[in-house]
């Protein structure tokens, strides 16, 4: 019973700001006290309500071990659902037109990354980890590739408090973006936010805001296919990381343990479950009842996904600290700004090229 009653407290707050935060999409949506409707997604309802309550009534101790749970565990089982929105065939035409753009957006953040470190003057391991976490999956790219390069605990903290940063910005701005540039293509629309913001959370998150506002459920899901081609490249980049950290001079002191995880399973699941979707669609499909019921079931896991990520995302707003933020330094927190806005022009400038 010990893990149940430390992750309880943190995981009771995120649902009960998850279960606000619907409330106030609702009414919203409705029209309340004669102001005008206003259709406003439940989880960016839900990650502003964890950004006031972390920046203005604080968090208490005894949310930590709940919420970093949240963070991490409800959240790969929601986006792992995520997959059942998709087939083997839906999959890979995200995935044709997705690769290209995902790739140049890969090296444009690896080589601003190396040109920042010189221009800024940062330290190199600090300076690789901001340029994998936004290349490739945010914080679990750093926390993966931090022990690889031995990096200190500090770097491996601002390059997480980076990501967190200007992801979550990105997660509130792009899907505006998207909404203005790519209103015509919800695959176009769902590659952008899975190419130009860092986080897999934030990815979902800002894909979930798109596809609730436009009510285009089809930019989640390629929003989602294009993210976990990102997360892939960890197989190729964290043994590059090892052989670039084996060339550079030791240094032990406050060096960073952990384990390494190339390919993080959730990813694996997600794949598992368009798989599943794909095989139920041809068994099923060819009984109207049995059809009836396997569309019943993939309904249920969508909703289940629905749910999981808005708890999961409200946990990611209550993890934004302003004032942690400002701790940084404005080097390190530049060099990631730049990294991570001309990673999204090259994904925005990508796409309309492609039409």
């Amino acid at each position: 019973m010990n893990p149940l009653l430390a992750i309880g407290p943190g995981l009771a707050l995120a649902v009960a700001l998850a279960a606000v935060a619907s409330l106030i999409s609702t009414q919203l949506a409705a029209g309340v006290a004669g102001i005008p409707a206003i259709p406003l997604s439940p989880v960016l309802c839900a990650v502003l309500l964890g950004m006031i309550w972390r920046n203005t009534v604080g968090l208490p101790s005894w949310s930590q071990a709940g919420l970093n749970w949240t963070m991490r565990t409800v959240l790969r089982v929601g986006v792992a659902l995520v997959g059942l929105r998709l087939t083997l065939s839906g999959a890979s035409a995200v995935a044709a037109t997705a690769l290209p753009v995902a790739l140049a957006c890969i090296t444009v953040a690896l080589l601003a990354g190396a040109a920042f470190i010189r221009i800024f003057g940062l330290p190199k391991r600090l300076g690789v980890l901001l340029a994998i976490g936004t290349a490739v999956c945010g914080c679990t790219a750093v926390i993966a590739v931090a022990p690889v390069i031995r990096a200190r605990n500090e770097e491996t903290a601002f390059a997480v408090a980076c990501v967190v940063l200007f992801g979550s910005i990105g997660m509130v701005v792009y899907p505006l973006l998207a909404g203005h540039f790519f209103a015509e293509s919800n695959l176009h629309a769902g590659i952008f936010l899975g190419t130009a913001i860092h986080d897999t959370s934030q990815v979902v998150g800002a894909g979930m805001i798109y596809s609730q506002q436009a009510n285009a459920p089809d930019a989640l899901a390629a929003a989602s296919v294009t993210k976990l081609l990102r997360n892939l490249s960890m197989a190729i980049l964290i043994p590059a990381a090892a052989w670039w950290a084996a060339r550079q001079p030791q240094e032990t002191a406050g060096e960073r343990s952990g384990r390494t995880e190339i390919v993080p399973f959730f990813v694996i699941a997600f794949i598992l479950m368009i798989v599943l979707r794909t095989a139920g669609d041809a068994i099923f499909a060819g009984s109207a009842d049995w059809s009836a019921l396997w569309t019943r079931i993939v309904d249920s896991g969508k909703s289940a996904s629905n749910l999981l990520l808005t708890c999961a995302l409200a946990a990611v707003g209550l993890s934004v600290s302003f004032s942690q933020m400002w701790r940084i330094g404005w080097r390190p927190l530049v060099s990631g700004l730049l990294v991570a806005l001309l990673v999204g022009a090259t994904s925005l400038g990508l796409l309309l090229a492609f039409g």
